[in-house]
């Protein structure tokens, strides 16, 4: 047999013969394996998002005999009853015009919030098969439970908008008061995602967390004027002679902000006199609960980035 000059005759020469295609790679351009990024991934792995966004929305009510339809039952059921109580029982319904709009405003917040932070809080437990054996950007768990709590809230806002259509909302509402419902949306899906990273990684080693955003979610509830109106909160706090800057906290709660900014979109506009006072400084205090909303991530990633190391340890 007769072989070529310069020709590999073994598989060893034909891999020494090979030209090193890392050579030229700076060192910088390599990553360490298992290395995060932060928040910065949910950018870089967004079809990965996509992807838990699509499980979540899908599977939620597989084998449901009524499926979707759940998503207006329990908050019908829940609105029914606050209705009785608040509306009938305790009279807000003669005190409150257009009560029923007022109240289910209020509910589609508190909803919103209350699944966006609980499910963010389990998203890391709930997922740890794949924590435990993968490695992927943690934080696309609490994302994504976010934006699946604010997709099965939309059938609740679809519902209201065609009622307040009913009720001449069209020929009062203004840019102010779509800028609102924009603005309420965006300050409490950031405020729950920043509550949910941080309780999320806390719950990775601690499972009480999950006891203690069960007593957080039913304070909110109460702590935000979505069953009553925020000047009986003013009221009581000179009735008690209470320093006027618990007030001015009240009304600083992105939960309280969100919820009055739904109120001025949604109810005011189907009011033909309001007799009710817009809170003080709706404006600014949009822009500092923002502001409030946005520091509440920051605190979040930073705890849920010096935890995220030990996550598949303590599961």
């Amino acid at each position: 047999m007769v072989r070529l000059r310069g020709t590999p005759n073994s598989e060893k020469d034909v891999v020494n013969s090979r030209p090193d295609l890392f050579a030229t790679v700076p060192r910088s351009e390599f990553d360490i394996p298992g290395r995060s990024h932060g928040l910065l991934d949910v950018v870089r792995w967004r079809y990965l998002l996509q992807l838990l966004v699509r499980t979540g929305v899908t599977t939620r009510y597989r084998n449901s005999v009524l499926g979707w339809t759940w998503s207006y039952v329990r908050p019908a059921a829940q609105f029914l009853v606050f209705w009785v109580v608040m509306g009938l029982f305790l009279r807000m319904q003669g005190s409150t015009p257009n009560y029923v709009i007022y109240l289910f405003s209020g509910i589609i917040v508190i909803n919103l919030f209350s699944e966006a932070f609980k499910n963010a809080t389990t998203s890391i437990v709930g997922n740890a098969a794949l924590v435990r054996k993968v490695f992927l950007p943690r934080q696309l768990f609490a994302v994504s439970s976010v934006i699946v709590a604010l997709v099965h809230v939309l059938p609740q806002v679809a519902l209201l908008t065609i009622i307040v259509l009913f009720m001449g909302w069209l020929t009062h509402a203004s840019f102010f008061a779509i800028g609102a419902l924009i603005a309420a949306i965006v300050i409490i899906t950031v405020f729950a995602l920043g509550l949910g990273l941080f309780f999320g990684a806390i719950n990775v080693r601690f499972r009480d967390s999950e006891n203690i955003v069960e007593l957080l979610l039913l304070l909110a509830t109460w702590a935000s004027p979505v069953l009553y109106v925020w000047t009986m909160v003013e009221t009581a706090v000179k009735e008690l002679g209470w320093p006027h800057w618990i007030l001015e906290l009240y009304l600083l709660n992105p939960i309280t902000q969100s919820v009055e900014l739904f109120h001025y979109g949604f109810w005011r506009p189907t009011l033909a006199d309001p007799v009710i006072p817009i809170p003080p400084n709706l404006g600014i205090n949009t822009l500092w609960t923002l502001l409030i909303a946005i520091i509440a991530v920051l605190l979040g990633q930073l705890v849920f980035r010096r935890l995220e190391g030990r996550f598949a340890q303590d599961l």
